[in-house]
């Protein structure tokens, strides 16, 4: 007893102790890899010792960063400081996630910041983060190439992605989002920039179809003189290419220069953090000249310190120096909340120019899809009907369950299973954790529509407006019967060539006869085995119109190129080529160890009854196959239903979003039109109905087959 009471006053002593006693500490998420991390850690070991607060870093992926801040720092679980792009900042403060800086940019600070940096953090007259560096595009120059060499591009860039055409079109005088939030890509400066690029592809001073791998691998082999790129593509040219980096140019049809569209990393400050004296006094020691210098000569940031470029190390620096005088002369990225919806429109208007589809129609319907994605949410209907119609369901299942309970069969059943359910108990609630519960609150959310900060209740008005097409017509552009027709289409077609080709692989290779059979099924399951992304891009770039191997195959073979992406039956063959080399070696497997269990004398018995070898696949083999082989399709069909990796990684949707099948129209909905959760929500309940429904009916129709 003693003891006790001597560790209960321990105890209370110790909770005495001053919280004081403690250093400070901040906590500091980024997303910074590589040199940038190695850095930011280094600077923040060095305000420890200077300054005694310890600041605890926190790296985060790229693609999560966003939605983790916005996750958390509501909730108040997230960090005190944290470091991201300015162009985000309109989405953060609708979210709760960020908050004014205050005095960590006090008015004697205001002249050391870049003028452009500073105004685009500034919002509504208040400064919502400490400006740290900026990023644009600028003009790469191969130094070991002529100008007019033969069978060189003078230029290579992204000329489809719309932040690298943001550049030619401020030349023309347009902007993708207008000031006032509206949709900007449909003006007459749009209709002339994306028909000036279209000429020059034309002429093939440009590649066309180029993404960022191409664009890198044309200028470092001397295959393109110069290229329009960020910072980041110094870090993968090699060290014995001969550049250099300058402005862009004048474009001549305009006679104005190209502005491109600029980003600004800023250190920002989480609500809960702002009010703390030590993360202000961090962000502004973070984002000075000091630390700067530090980020500059390590880093190989372009900083926004003003006093840094003072000191030679950075001024003499050709590169940083390159991109410091660029960032001087572009546009930086408006904060829209709207800004999310403006890409895809733009890109798949632009797209279809440069398939040769009439450009004004084209800009058009970009507008329309815009605005479409834009739509305000149903108004809120009722909960009355369904809070009824959730008490009558409630009121039956209760019903039910009592009555079952009072049967006496039941209470003697339930008491000798006992031991049963203690064996499965574990197992439920694991299913009921990882499966069930997910599947409740993607069905809850797809009732709301609206922001995470600001969800309002819309009934069934997400599923009403997927299944009248938003308003438009039934049958046309992203309507859901259109993109459901299409996915029905894509997984009869794969399914059917993973069975067709996995059964005759697996009757091949369980033939006793043959030689060498453990080493083609190890070959024959690696496309199986390599992951399924890896498999996609690889096919993506074969499938490439101008630099692909099927191409050049087919050249060599005395056959026109295809341009695979530019009609939606060879788009889609270039899906379906690339998962049927994903899925046969699933099917070849279970046919593998199908074929193991067919008792060899029913085999011998057909052939003594004088049947040929068709005859005895046909009659003995394939009707013993069918119970093995129906789970495996149910299956097989699921996933390719659901395969988003292919469609988003080779065709991504093209020509025009054609290709996309459900789950990649809802990703869309969830990621790049204004992240509308609930209507993206809704679309996974309707899909996951559909798969429910479809197996069902495989199932039954599969097991009357076979019986």
């Amino acid at each position: 007893m003693r003891r006790l009471f001597a560790l209960l006053v321990l105890a209370a002593i110790v909770s005495l102790v001053p919280a004081c006693a403690e250093p400070p500490s901040l906590v500091l998420w980024h997303s910074y890899r590589g040199e940038e991390e190695r850095v930011l850690v280094e600077l923040a070991k060095r305000y420890e010792r200077e300054h005694g607060i310890h600041v605890e870093l926190l790296g985060l992926p790229f693609d999560a960063y966003s939605a983790k801040l916005q996750a958390a720092v509501p909730r108040a679980h997230g960090p005190d400081v944290f470091i991201d792009a300015h162009e985000r900042l309109g989405i953060y403060r609708r979210e709760g996630v960020v908050a004014p800086v205050g005095d960590a940019v006090p008015p004697e600070d205001v002249a050391s910041y870049e003028p452009t940096a500073l105004d685009a953090v500034t919002l509504d007259g208040e400064r919502w983060g400490v400006p740290l560096s900026t990023k644009s595009l600028a003009l790469y120059v191969n130094d070991g190439v002529p100008a007019g060499a033969p069978d060189v591009y003078p230029l290579a860039y992204e000329a489809e992605n719309p932040y690298h055409h943001a550049a030619v079109l401020s030349a023309f005088g347009g902007a993708l989002l207008a000031p006032d939030g509206s949709y900007g890509f449909d003006d007459d400066a749009s209709l002339r920039s994306v028909l000036y690029v279209h000429d020059l592809i034309a002429k093939h001073e440009i590649p066309g179809d180029a993404n960022g791998a191409l664009v890198k691998q044309l200028f470092a082999s001397g295959r393109a003189r110069t290229s329009i790129d960020g910072p980041w593509l110094a870090a993968d040219l090699p060290p014995s290419l001969r550049y250099h980096v300058e402005p862009l140019p004048v474009v001549q049809e305009t006679g104005r220069r190209m502005r491109p569209l600029l980003t600004v990393e800023a250190v920002m400050l989480s609500p809960s953090g702002a009010r703390r004296p030590e993360a202000r006094a961090f962000a502004r020691w973070l984002g000075g000249a000091d630390a700067a210098l530090v980020r500059a000569t390590e880093a190989h940031q372009v900083v926004a310190s003003e006093p840094a470029w003072h000191d030679p190390r950075i001024a003499g620096d050709p590169l940083l120096a390159a991109f410091h005088e660029q960032a001087r002369a572009a546009d930086p990225m408006p904060t829209s909340t709207r800004m999310r919806a403006v890409w895809v429109p733009v890109q798949e208007a632009m797209r279809r120019v440069f398939r040769g589809e009439d450009a004004r129609v084209a800009l058009d319907d970009g507008r329309r899809r815009f605005e479409d994605a834009l739509k305000p949410p149903p108004p809120p209907p009722s909960p009355a009907p369904l809070a009824i119609a959730l008490g009558v369901l409630a009121l039956v299942g209760a019903l039910f369950a009592v009555r079952r309970a009072r049967a006496p069969a039941f209470r003697q059943e339930l008491r000798e299973s006992r031991t049963a359910y203690r064996y499965v108990a574990h197992a439920a609630v694991v299913v009921f954790v990882l499966v069930v519960l997910p599947l409740a609150a993607g069905a809850l959310t797809s009732l709301f529509a609206g922001t995470r900060a600001d969800p309002r209740y819309v009934g069934l008005g997400n599923y009403l407006a997927i299944l009248t097409a938003r308003g438009g017509s039934l049958l046309g552009h992203g309507s859901f019967y259109v993109t459901l027709f299409v996915t029905v289409l894509w997984t009869v077609c794969n399914v059917a060539l993973h069975v067709t080709i996995g059964v005759a692989l697996g009757v091949l290779l369980s033939r006793p006869a043959m030689r060498l059979k453990s080493f083609y099924r190890v070959l024959l399951v690696l496309p199986w085995a390599v992951p399924s992304y890896v498999t996609a891009l690889a096919w993506k770039g074969m499938f490439h119109r101008q630099f692909g191997a099927i191409n050049a195959i087919l050249s060599w073979l005395g056959v026109q190129p295809v341009s695979w992406f530019s009609h939606f039956s060879t788009a889609l063959a270039a899906n379906v080529v690339t998962n049927t080399w994903l899925g046969f070696p699933f099917m070849m497997v279970v046919t593998l160890g199908a074929l193991t269990s067919i008792p060899r004398e029913v085999l011998e018995a057909a052939e003594v009854d004088g049947a040929t070898r068709w005859q005895r696949f046909r009659g003995v083999t394939v009707p013993l196959l069918k119970p093995t082989m129906l789970p495996a399709v149910v299956l097989g069909s699921v996933w390719t239903f659901n395969m988003f990796n292919v469609v988003f990684l080779v065709s991504g949707g093209e020509p025009d979003g054609t290709t996309d099948i459900l789950v990649s129209d809802a990703y869309r909905w969830a990621f790049t039109r204004d992240a509308q959760y609930g209507y993206a929500a809704a679309y996974a309940v309707l899909i996951f109905l559909i798969l429910a429904a479809g197996s069902r009916l495989l199932t039954r129709v599969g097991g009357e087959a076979t019986t």
